[in-house]
């Protein structure tokens, strides 16, 4: 069975990137939200294996709605997807609990890479 993803990003085009990327692989999208709120609602319902998340988005950012689902969930394997990754926005994402970053624009291997070392972690 393969691994269930929920993509967290304001921009629909990031979304269908995603899904041409990962058709043919063990990954599939199993939902889709445009900004934190949504993906707190949407965690619970859809219980993704992963979850990839932008850092600049309307609303509450990639960091904040990270550390929600984190305390909500310890187990949760997050992926951090964004253009704006710089050295101390990635340590602190690592400092809340976020398995791997992935630079815009995704590159396939990349993608694979870190929804790999995610899926891997306990």
């Amino acid at each position: 069975m393969g691994k269930r993803l929920m993509v967290v990003d304001d921009s629909r085009v990031v979304l269908l990137q995603m899904q041409k990327l990962l058709e043919g692989t063990e990954f599939e999208v199993a939902g889709y939200c445009r900004d934190g709120e949504e993906a707190l609602d949407l965690y619970g319902k859809i219980q993704p294996d992963i979850v990839t998340m932008d850092i600049i988005m309307p609303g509450m950012d990639g960091l904040e709605t990270a550390e929600a689902i984190l305390e909500d969930d310890p187990e949760a394997k997050i992926v951090m997807v964004s253009s704006l990754a710089y050295d101390g926005t990635i340590r602190e994402a690592e400092g809340l609990g976020v398995k791997a970053f992935v630079y815009k624009p995704i590159e396939k291997s990349d993608l694979l890479d870190a929804l790999e070392k995610a899926s891997e972690e306990s």
